[in-house]
């Protein structure tokens, strides 16, 4: 197998680097419509044939599906070390690892996920063959691209960064997704992306035609999110809660902190309202305080700010079951969202389905309890079953907490179940100053437009904001801040066709991606 020629290397950084400053924090996001082509053509453009050459120039011929891989293989594990580089914070300043050990965990996380990108040009490659210019790789690779999204997405458990996100402040374009979820935007952009490519690879007297053609398709795209978007009706308003509590070790919450920390979050509720009437709604975020379900006096404080307020309250804490744990019946841990009523009464409780690995819970402890020290800040929790949404007096809050936020089949299902605001806490100061708050946010908001639902986003140190049924953000509040926001947002019943019938198009790709290798594959047999 001849070597691949370093041009095609050349390319694979320039797309990796495209890739990782689409998304926040550079969030150049109007470049994601080329972001992919250098990668595209590196893998139709990577080796030298065998053949002698007569013809001037050097003619390059596709990757083989192993050399394809590593292409992209390359290209993945520099994209996840440029985007996801704040998993090393979070491990070795929260998680108690050394520095080698963190550097080690973002090593391993990125071999392992850009696996993806690899089987990407694994597959481009296979429907390519040997051909020179192969419009049936090109045509089929945005099909192939979403198909691999579909598998991050449903095998690994980690849709983070789709490139469907990046076009969430695109209204007009991104309204997509109410069809076909995000995957429908990272199609159309992998599209495009395809046609890029095939100006550079076709005869250079197409060239310039092909080129202009693709310039006006990506500009006229692009400019969806110039166009003026009527602001989207609210008749009912939320006071969110951004606590702002630091992530301190258990020995650092002393009684006199924790009943402060309790006291300042109450003030904060009470205080900031700036209104006539009640709020509909208190939101207090996930945070690292030790907010119990059963401690007497969260307990206590939380219904006195119900009752004070005459309004419903919506609290992260930490959920107990089975406290007085015996052999049949041990206690189990949850990150829940409890509901308070104006009475005071504690109603009901959303327990988190969807946990963080090594951060909330060690996936196959005998293979993994090296690790286990990676949950000491958070606890060893136990799954939630249940995406019922939350009834409010006849309001349904399709409450889900941090990271699920980033699943859109998941978040689909609320709505599904007649839920008719969303609302997400989330405790991002595990974040830092990192990008990851920011690229968080973008895939929170994407979840607002695939079902057409306002999101109350209430996070522990920011970004804490109301999102309209756009993504558009209406309000916010400072990052970093001790504060509350008041959130106006609108109860919704009507359901998108993405809420009803889920990743429809995603699977429809895969599908498509399948029978067109299955045939390629059949196609070269018979001609051995």
């Amino acid at each position: 197998m001849l070597p691949i020629h370093k041009s095609a290397w050349l390319l694979v950084l320039l797309s990796a680097a495209l890739q990782i400053v689409i998304f926040p924090l550079p969030n150049l996001y109007m470049l994601c419509w080329v972001a992919v082509t250098p990668l595209l053509i590196a893998i139709l453009r990577a080796r030298q044939p065998q053949t002698l050459q007569l013809r001037a120039g050097i003619k390059l011929l596709p990757a083989r599906p192993l050399q394809a891989f590593f292409l992209s293989y390359a290209c993945g594990i520099l994209w996840y070390a440029g985007t996801c580089y704040w998993i090393y914070s979070v491990m070795h300043q929260y998680g108690g690892v050394n520095t080698p050990a963190g550097i080690g965990i973002l090593i391993l996380f990125c071999l392992y996920l850009a696996i993806y990108h690899g089987v990407f040009g694994l597959l481009v490659s296979l429907l390519a063959g040997s051909s020179p210019f192969n419009r049936r790789a090109l045509l089929l690779s945005p099909i192939v691209w979403v198909a691999v999204e579909l598998g991050r997405t449903r095998i690994t458990g980690f849709p983070w960064g789709l490139l469907g996100t990046t076009q969430v402040d695109n209204i007009p374009l991104s309204r997509i997704a109410s069809v076909t979820g995000v995957y429908g935007l990272s199609f159309e952009i992998m599209l495009v992306n395809a046609a890029f490519a095939a100006a550079f690879l076709v005869q250079r007297e197409k060239r310039k035609r092909l080129l202009l053609a693709t310039v006006a398709a990506a500009l006229i795209l692009q400019a969806g999110s110039l166009v003026p978007v009527p602001a989207s009706p609210a008749d009912h308003y939320a006071i969110l809660v951004q606590a702002d509590v630091p992530i301190l070790e258990g020995s650092d919450w002393t009684r006199p902190y924790f009943t402060q920390t309790l006291r300042d979050l109450t003030e904060i509720s009470l205080d900031s309202h700036g209104s006539p009437s009640h709020p509909d709604l208190i939101v207090w975020p996930e945070n690292p305080a030790p907010f119990y379900n059963t401690d007497p006096l969260f307990r206590e404080a939380v219904s006195n700010v119900a009752r004070q307020s005459n309004a419903w309250l919506l609290a992260g804490s930490i959920g107990i079951r089975n406290a007085g744990a015996t052999p049949e019946q041990p206690t189990e841990i949850y990150n829940s969202a409890s509901l308070v009523s104006p009475t005071g009464d504690w109603v009901s409780r959303y327990d988190k389905v969807h946990l963080v690995p090594f951060g909330e819970y060690v996936p196959f402890k005998s293979i993994f309890s090296f690790a286990g020290g990676l949950t000491k800040e958070v606890g060893d929790f136990s799954r939630g079953t249940v995406r019922a949404p939350l009834d409010a007096g006849g309001a349904k809050l399709g409450v889900f907490i941090c990271y699920e936020s980033i699943f859109p089949g998941e978040i689909r299902q609320f709505a599904s179940n007649r839920a008719q605001v969303l609302v997400n806490i989330s405790n991002d100061g595990w974040y830092g100053d990192s990008g990851a708050y920011a690229q968080h946010l973008k895939q929170s908001r994407m979840r607002a437009v695939e079902n057409n639902r306002w999101l109350l986003l209430d996070t522990n140190t920011g970004v804490t904001a109301a999102i309209d049924p756009n993504g558009r953000i209406v309000a916010s509040a400072p990052r970093k801040t001790r504060t509350a926001l008041q959130a106006a947002y609108a109860l919704s019943n009507t359901t998108t066709f993405y809420t009803r019938h889920g990743d429809w198009f995603a699977y429809l790709c895969a599908i498509i991606s399948i029978a067109a290798l299955s045939i390629r594959l059949f196609m070269r047999s018979e001609k051995t």
